[in-house]
């Protein structure tokens, strides 16, 4: 997932996507914990909630390296090329190597997953079906299909029976997907987030940088803030407090509400990120400059160490609980509190934080 390539390497690109690699870590040791994605309890929702800038996060700035990567290569057919490469090396480890960290399951046949890792794969596969476009007019196709994204779903009612059910790939319509897999993440509109995200490259070189980032950072919040409020107003009665269903915006797919509520923050915080120095921006940047070798390792370190506490806890590993993971089936009675989550993922976030610092000088060896 890293394409921004050398000589164009931009300071907050690597702080940010660092930052996405940390919270990532929170959601995914909450799966191994067996705590409930999200809910009435405070800090379970917000314990969910700030892990929902990790997804929109990747997609964007995946779109937003393969256009600074194409910079670097001047040639939007070996870009394409590398695309098609990367993206299906992507979908393959997806439903292979990633699927095994997740559930040390080794029986393929009784679980298979289309992850975050196989949506990304398939968006930087059709991104590069576009990439000789001007930059320009791929972010503004990926604007219209985040826009409106919800003419998907009467696609499938014009299919055939037998196509229907892979019509879910694409975007959710209420049918059955395939049988032989649990589709997670469905390409519309995260293929639309990626789009966007390399036009965006284009204002990430521009002079005027920053002052358009705090534009379209914060007009985003405006409009998360402005619309969803207005959605609510006028909605029938919700025993929720006002803040809660404001934040709880439908992830799967991805709303426009959703999209704006996690990509604003972020885009308006780039040039934050640029001015950062010492030692914090230092720790996010290790991970930041080696997402995809950290995005696998994570997986591992945190399954071994839910298997380590577990032993100490119950005097027994349980991994029949991950074998379907991250739809982990831990029972009620053996959910880990939220302080044990929050210490294991410290600890796990401070392994892996050495282990990358090691391959990112092992990597750099080799550039």
């Amino acid at each position: 997932m890293d394409l921004s390539g050398k000589r164009n390497r931009i300071q907050s690109l690597d702080i940010l996507r660092g930052l996405i690699m940390v919270l990532m870590a929170i959601d995914h040791v909450r799966v191994y914990a067996g705590v409930p994605a999200g809910g009435p309890d405070p800090a379970i929702f917000f314990t969910r909630w700030v892990t929902h800038f990790c997804a929109p996060g990747f997609a964007f700035f995946a779109g937003t390296a393969a256009f600074l990567y194409g910079m670097n290569l001047g040639n939007t057919k070996a870009l394409a090329r590398y695309l098609f490469t990367r993206g299906f090396m992507l979908v393959i480890l997806e439903i292979t190597l990633i699927r095994l960290f997740w559930t040390f399951n080794l029986n393929f046949s009784d679980f298979m997953l289309a992850g975050v890792i196989w949506m990304l794969g398939w968006c930087m596969v059709l991104l590069g079906t576009t990439v000789r476009l001007n930059s320009k007019t791929i972010g503004i196709i990926g604007l219209c299909i985040i826009l409106f994204q919800d003419v998907f779903v009467y696609v499938s009612s014009i299919l055939p029976d037998t196509l229907r059910s892979y019509w879910e790939f694409i975007y959710t319509s209420g049918a059955d997907g395939p049988p032989w897999i649990a589709i997670l993440y469905v390409v519309v509109p995260w293929i639309g987030v990626m789009m966007a995200g390399y036009g965006f490259g284009q204002i990430l070189l521009s002079e005027k940088r920053d002052r358009l980032c705090y534009i379209i950072g914060l007009s985003s919040i405006a409009i998360f803030i402005i619309a969803g409020s207005v959605l609510i107003l006028i909605s029938d009665g919700n025993d929720q407090a006002f803040i809660f269903q404001l934040l709880n915006q439908r992830k799967y797919p991805a709303s426009q509400l959703y999209l704006v509520m996690t990509l604003g923050p972020l885009i308006a915080l780039i040039p934050f990120a640029d001015k950062m120095k010492g030692p914090v921006s230092n720790f996010f940047r290790v991970f930041g400059r080696v997402p995809f070798f950290y995005y696998l390792a994570h997986i591992l370190v945190i399954h071994i160490s839910a298997l380590v506490v577990n032993y100490f806890l119950f005097g027994s590993a349980h991994q029949e609980w991950y074998n379907s993971a991250p739809f982990a089936g831990v029972p009620g009675e053996n959910r880990w509190s939220l302080g044990l989550l929050y210490f294991v993922f410290g600890v796990d976030v401070a392994i892996l934080y050495f282990i990358s610092k090691w391959y990112a000088k092992r990597k750099l060896n080799y550039l």
